[in-house]
């Protein structure tokens, strides 16, 4: 007989039952683990099983290219500011969540640096499980990137009032490090022997067909020519700046925009670790657009890096690439000796309002990788921001101090300027497209006392009577002027808008209208020095603030910052 109040044999498992499940839900929170006992009630991420199914806020991206798309990898990106620790929490609660559905799931990278995220290979049934993880704020299918090529161009970015014998470059590039993301290059050629540091970083995916013979100067070609441009001893723009190569690319010069954005992470880390002087990122390659490798460029442009990127070579809208498209990359189309638009076969360079300007990029002589001594004529825009990059070195090693900002501010006011046919692009971009092609500067101490300005163009807004566009500048200028552009006429007008910690210029479409374009007036103004008075509050004497130069104007006045 059981004595009176002791529990029944089940009473334990009952209890269990019951406190497991908030108990598993508990440890899943903190490890991303599961046990069994989770199946009693209905989990988390399916709710109630009479409740509306939830729907994720976390959005899915894959490449508008469909033959460049890569099914089976993708990027986790988690909100901006998420710890390491939650990043590589959410990583393996997809795997554990996986598991349980019977999938695999193999995590090969976690991003922190630039932004926070995980590349993981798996299969596509699960992106529903992974768009409903916490903290994640989209998501991204990995695709394809490209090597974009197909010596008069040395003459061609010499100041105009120069000839090619008379003419000394202000500087050679000396204090500047420029990392090039390309194939591996031929480090003995005697253009860039003792200027370039191979690094041991390598991500590349294998080449295509189960036939392909790596060739060490098919492997090494496209990086090797591109590694002379920028600081070749014969045929180099910047011939004392130093190289650090990246392989991303592999020897057919395809990469993926996951191993590219490792690439800017290696980098971040490495300045980090030991900071040193200007810093230029060379990306001679494109992929579809990309919501990640946008933001990856961002945040290492706001680290003080200077990206200068390829503009493509499909002969399209630059806007539709990456990293082209981002707004914080220097985007560089190419012309050839006449100074017009390259064209390569049925296709060309691209074009548009995300190209900042164009450089020398056809037939361009440099470093082959055949052999040591060997020369080699590449054409396109990967050559073409090879060039800029080089001038950029220049720029940097005479003014270390310069921003961003203050670098595509120069390269511009520099430029030749209104010497390409414009009948080459087609119609709708000609007004968008700077027609400005790259050429050093007589003096890279010229500038800093003028005003620097350059047009923003926005992005075309609907064609509904509500649709608004924004244009805006990059961090370091200032909005001074904000104007519309509507091809129909009809426009509503614009005005310059608050918008968080910048003012941004928004244009209105019409009724009737077919769309309009904002197109900010973006400048650097002079550096001045301002003075301020103050005396003591019991003095009866008010505080005053000037400007130093008679020609100097005060712009404004905030807290303890003035502006002259």
């Amino acid at each position: 007989m059981r004595a009176r109040g002791s529990a029944p044999p089940w009473w334990p498992v009952l209890l269990l039952l019951l406190l497991g499940p908030a108990r598993a839900r508990a440890q899943e929170d903190e490890d991303g683990d599961y046990v069994e006992l989770e199946l009693a009630f209905p989990s988390e991420e399916d709710g109630p099983a009479d409740a509306t199914p939830h729907v994720p806020t976390a959005t899915f991206h894959r490449c508008a290219k469909d033959a460049w798309r890569l099914p089976g990898a993708y990027l986790v990106v988690l909100k901006e500011g998420t710890p390491r620790a939650q990043t590589e929490s959410a990583a393996r609660r997809l795997q554990a969540r996986a598991a349980r559905r019977g999938y695999l799931t193999t995590v090969l990278h976690v991003f922190h640096h630039l932004v926070p995220g995980f590349l993981v290979k798996m299969s596509g049934d699960l992106l529903d499980v992974a768009l409903r993880l916490p903290h994640v704020e989209y998501i991204e299918e990995d695709s394809s990137v490209f090597a974009q090529s197909v010596p008069w161009n040395l003459e061609r970015v010499l100041p105009e009032r120069y000839q090619a014998e008379e003419y000394s470059a202000p500087s050679g590039g000396g204090l500047v490090e420029v990392y090039l993301l390309d194939t591996s290059i031929q480090s003995g050629h005697r253009e860039v022997q003792g200027r370039v540091t191979v690094t041991d970083f390598e991500s590349v995916p294998e080449e295509d067909g189960t036939r392909f013979y790596r060739q060490a100067s098919k492997c090494d070609s496209h990086g090797t020519h591109l590694a002379g441009v920028v600081s070749g001893r014969d045929a180099g723009v910047a011939k004392g700046a130093s190289l650090r190569s990246l392989r991303v690319l592999n020897c057919q010069g395809k990469g993926t925009v996951s191993s590219t954005l490792i690439g800017l992470e290696f980098i971040r880390k490495s300045q980090l670790a030991q900071p040193v002087g200007p810093l230029v990122v060379l990306l001679p390659l494109v992929g579809g657009y990309s919501r990640t490798l946008n933001a990856a460029c961002r945040h290492l442009a706001r680290a003080g890096v200077v990206l200068v990127a390829a503009a493509g070579n499909f002969r399209d809208d630059a806007c539709l690439y990456s990293p082209a498209s981002a707004p914080e990359v220097i985007t560089v189309g190419a012309t050839n000796a006449q100074d017009q638009p390259v064209t390569l076969g049925t296709l060309g360079t691209n074009f548009g309002r995300c190209v900042d300007l164009f450089a020398p990029g056809e037939d361009i002589i440099g470093a082959s990788s055949d052999c040591s001594t060997c020369f080699v004529s590449q054409s396109g825009t990967s050559q073409a921001a090879a060039h800029v990059a080089g001038i950029a070195a220049m720029m940097l090693t005479a003014e270390p101090e310069l921003i961003l900002a203050e670098l595509r501010q120069r390269l511009i006011h520099f430029s030749a300027k209104d010497v390409i046919n414009e009948a080459w692009f087609p119609e709708d971009q000609r007004v968008l497209t700077p027609n400005l092609v790259a050429t050093l500067p007589p003096s890279t101490h010229g500038a800093g006392g003028q005003l620097l300005c350059r047009t923003v163009w926005s992005a075309h807004s609907g064609p509904t009577r509500t649709a608004t566009a924004v244009a805006h500048c990059t961090p370091g200028e200032e909005l001074l002027s904000c104007s519309s552009f509507s091809r129909s006429g009809k426009r509503r007008g614009e005005r310059i808008e608050v918008r968080g910690d910048r003012r941004v210029c928004l244009a209105h479409n019409a009724f009737g209208g077919e769309g309009v374009y904002a197109v900010a007036r973006c400048c650097l103004l002079p550096r001045a020095n301002c003075s301020i008075h103050t005396a003591p509050a019991g003095a009866g004497m008010e505080p005053s603030v000037h400007c130093h130069e008679q020609d100097h104007v005060l712009t404004g006045k905030g807290g303890d910052v003035v502006t002259c």
